[in-house]
């Protein structure tokens, strides 16, 4: 049977009903999987229907695994009841935010056990709460408010090479780059390949029989990447001073920055608990995305030990990856800074321990390092927090998306893409359209709307950037 034979009657037949996921399922098959054998493709979409915690980490059916998971979760009734009136919070970048990311910022700030709120100026409508939204709760914690990607970070690793090696030497950073990386949902290592690393011996692992299952996934996963807008990329990182915190004289250096998270175990940890939150706590069904867990409760107690696991992992991860390119190039390394977004934190906020949640945001507390990357050409920058208690702590932890993936494969063409990376000499390895550039806002708009929240310590030019192929790349 050929794929282009496949209709709603075949998706019915293995568990979808009519209505709008539906469609989507279509509108994804016909986009994506028409070069692929009908009952391959079939068996695929039943499996979405059926395990849609599997699917969050995937760029293709992270939509349609999450409305699925949404539709099955929708509470029948409202018992929990929200703030009449939504909290104040400080918004910074305002004009360049967009109506979605701000409504659900306003939703966020009538839970019950909201506290305080900021919207980051890289801000952008997401689930639950908005990507660059921060959320103080009391005692509790929201698996939407934390994200799929439990834990994704940032990490750089900076090399006492001048820059201008890497310039003489671009064919075997490249050649490095490739054999030491590796991408896209649900990639891995055989076991003759894979990586060893103490957060295997983690005794969380032994926590819950759900969370022991997912054991092998991330020991396959351990040390890759996933798809979307993570990345693994040489260039150079300039100090226009010397920095005396980090002893690093001014002048140009080879840096190595890499950006991803927890991979399939996060995906599926924050699946699960994100279901059994709406389980547990019914809220109106414009709020029930953000579904918390009490914290003095054995659910909110397991999801914490997971989530916590998962950033871990998420270390643990782009730690393989630099030691393995660290020893490819040689160097000795001068500095390693690492953040993370998508997580919670507990912290204290007007005397009182309060649980922050940073979706997609950075922690910059007084001198707390941080790296905010740009896109692909533009440049990301080496951050120190200041520490504004207005801001939560937090500021940007990128450009933000300004187009969603799908706008930016029908906006933007293979060759607007390829003469952006032509005129800011970046070599490009995998990644489609929906990266491209123009996808994202200017992040000197970005820095300059939150001068208050960071200084800039340096700045990373990419040179080499790998990122997934998801075939978007090509017409």
């Amino acid at each position: 049977m050929k794929t282009n034979t496949i209709n709603g009657n075949d998706l019915i037949a293995v568990g979808y009903a009519e209505g709008r996921i539906l469609g989507l399922a279509l509108d994804i098959l016909n986009a994506h999987y028409k070069e692929q054998q009908a009952t391959t493709v079939i068996a695929l979409f039943k499996d979405v229907k059926n395990n849609p915690e599997n699917f969050l980490d995937d760029p293709v059916l992270e939509e349609l695994a999450t409305k699925i998971i949404e539709e099955a979760n929708a509470p029948a009734d409202d018992t929990i009841a929200l703030k009449t009136v939504a909290g104040k919070y400080a918004v910074y970048g305002d004009a360049n935010i967009g109506k979605g990311a701000k409504d659900q910022m306003n939703i966020a700030m009538t839970l019950p056990v909201t506290v305080a709120g900021a919207l980051m100026p890289d801000a952008h409508q997401g689930y639950g709460l908005p990507i660059g939204g921060v959320l103080a709760a009391r005692n509790a914690v929201i698996p939407y408010g934390v994200g799929v990607d439990i834990g994704c970070r940032m990490a750089l690793s900076i090399f006492d090479i001048p820059g201008s090696h890497f310039n003489e030497n671009h064919a075997k950073y490249k050649r490095e780059l490739i054999a030491h990386t590796r991408f896209g949902a649900g990639h891995g290592y055989q076991h003759r390949d894979r990586s060893q690393h103490a957060v295997l011996d983690n005794s969380t692992f032994n926590m819950t029989q759900f969370v022991s299952q997912l054991k092998d996934k991330a020991y396959s996963q351990l040390g890759t990447s996933g798809g979307g807008n993570h990345f693994v990329e040489w260039g150079i990182i300039e100090f226009a001073e010397k920095d005396e915190v980090l002893n690093i004289e001014k002048g140009s250096y080879v840096a190595l920055l890499s950006h991803s998270g927890s991979r399939g175990m996060g995906a599926t940890i924050a699946g699960y608990y994100t279901r059994l939150a709406k389980q547990l706590c019914k809220l109106p069904q414009k709020a029930s995305n953000l579904a918390y867990l009490d914290l003095n409760t054995e659910s909110g107690q397991e999801y914490w030990l997971a989530m916590n696991l998962a950033g871990d992992y998420a270390s643990a991860s782009h730690e393989i990856i630099h030691n393995k390119l660290a020893r490819a190039i040689g160097g000795n390394l001068l500095a390693k800074v690492e953040n993370h977004h998508n997580f919670a934190w507990k912290e204290m906020w007007n005397g009182e321990e309060v649980i922050v949640h940073r979706k997609g945001a950075t922690p910059a507390a007084k001198g707390v390092m941080g790296i905010i990357p740009g896109s692909m050409t533009a440049p990301g920058f080496l951050v120190r927090g200041k520490g504004v208690e207005g801001a939560l702590n937090s500021a940007s932890h990128g450009a933000g998306r300004q187009m969603s993936r799908t706008m930016a494969i029908n906006n933007i063409s293979k060759d607007e893409m390829v003469a952006a990376l032509k005129e800011n000499e970046v070599t490009l390895i995998g990644a489609g359209r929906d990266e491209a550039p123009m996808a994202y806002k200017d992040i000197n708009m970005v820095m300059d709307a939150q001068k208050e929240l960071v200084d800039v310590v340096a700045k990373f030019h990419p040179r080499i950037v790998r990122m997934a192929d998801d075939g978007s790349s090509e017409d």
